[in-house]
């Protein structure tokens, strides 16, 4: 195995996978000079996460995208530390010369000022509400959550407004805002989508090194349900001849836990991911790495990505058609009607202003 095809220990990504789209200049290391660094300094050393605070002028984005619930999302965080593989979101770090691979991972960004942006928003006089969408980027609740907290404030500030949100997470550590959720759950606010790719543990940390495990997820679920929080299991990404097995299974657990819905969500490569999601198959499975392409240039209408609006999240083909006739069948069994989760939105109040008290 070359230095390439190393396992990055508690990383996804195998490789920085430097992008070109937007300028950045390729930069290959010779042969010589790097084994006279590695002689003088001795091997690279580990990787760490760095998080740099940001300050940007606007944190709500509005969308226009027909094949997607939602038109407006927050992302606090730029970069996601769980590190999945297969993340859409990966391209995104190239818009700022940094690379979709182990930058991605690494490099994190923090939205600091991002309550004080979004009551700004809600402010507005012309400004009407309707769900937003957080955890489409990066996720909400990765680690780094645990210090900043900026997902908590904004949903403090989401419940004084009344204003409805939706979550999609593959961490337990939403559990630490059920107090919150629980309370937005009463007035109809909040829906709380898990993320679950497989049930065994050692694959989940090939594909998302450091997100929560299954079993967590699968148990925050049951305890979101149990609270009254509206729940939805997300299969997601379903990889053809990885994770495709444990379809039927998810479902199956996530009807005994109460859920409200479930879906999946085929594999998508967009841009960098492509050729990050091909370097990790050829670590990690090298023997069926050419059947998994096949399978998915196979419902992707021979390509490794399909970006066309609705086609991207409804593939094409004989082993799309089967995935879904599979997942139709499972969700009978277990008796989930998957259900259309509505948030209110008339309750919707502006933010108070320092030193206002709120009228009954």
């Amino acid at each position: 195995m070359s230095k390439a095809n190393i396992p990055q220990h508690g990383r996804g990504a195998q490789s920085a996978n430097v992008s070109q789209r937007f300028g950045l200049a390729a930069r290959d290391a010779d042969g010589d000079w790097r084994d006279a660094v590695e002689g003088i300094d001795g091997p690279p050393i580990k990787l760490r996460t760095t998080v740099t605070e940001e300050h940007p002028k606007s944190i709500l984005t509005f969308n226009q995208s027909p094949d997607i619930g939602f038109d407006r999302s927050i992302n606090a965080y730029r970069g996601c530390e769980h590190g999945c593989i297969y993340c859409f979101a990966r391209p995104t770090h190239a818009y700022h010369d940094l690379s979709p691979g182990l930058d991605f991972e690494t490099k994190l960004f923090a939205k600091a000022n991002a309550v004080e942006l979004l009551r700004q928003t809600l402010s507005r006089p012309k400004y009407v509400p309707r769900p937003i969408a957080m955890g489409t980027n990066t996720d909400p609740y990765q680690p780094i959550e645990a210090r900043f907290a900026i997902t908590r404030q904004i949903l403090e500030l989401c419940l004084e407004t009344r204003h409805p949100v939706t979550i999609t997470t593959k961490s337990d550590r939403v559990l630490r805002d059920l107090d919150l959720l629980a309370e937005m759950a009463k007035h109809d606010l909040v829906a709380v989508t898990l993320s679950v790719t497989s049930l065994d543990p050692r694959l989940s940390t090939k594909l998302e090194p450091r997100a929560a495990s299954p079993a967590k997820r699968l148990s925050a679920m049951g305890k979101l349900a149990d609270a009254g929080i509206p729940v939805h299991c997300s299969i997601a990404l379903v990889i053809p001849a990885i994770t495709d097995e444990f379809i039927e299974a998810i479902v199956a657990e996530a009807g005994k836990l109460g859920v409200n819905s479930c879906g999946w969500i085929p594999l998508r490569l967009p841009h960098e991911v492509a050729p990050l999601f091909r370097e990790w198959l050829e670590v990690h499975y090298p023997d069926r790495a050419a059947k998994v392409m096949s399978i998915v240039r196979s419902i992707r209408q021979g390509r490794d990505n399909d970006p066309g609006f609705f086609s991207r999240l409804k593939p094409k083909g004989v082993w799309a058609d089967l995935f879904r006739s599979r997942f139709r069948l499972a969700c009978k069994r277990a008796g989930i009607e998957n259900t259309v989760i509505k948030l209110e939105t008339v309750a919707f109040r502006s933010p108070l202003k320092d030193g206002q008290l709120r009228l009954l």
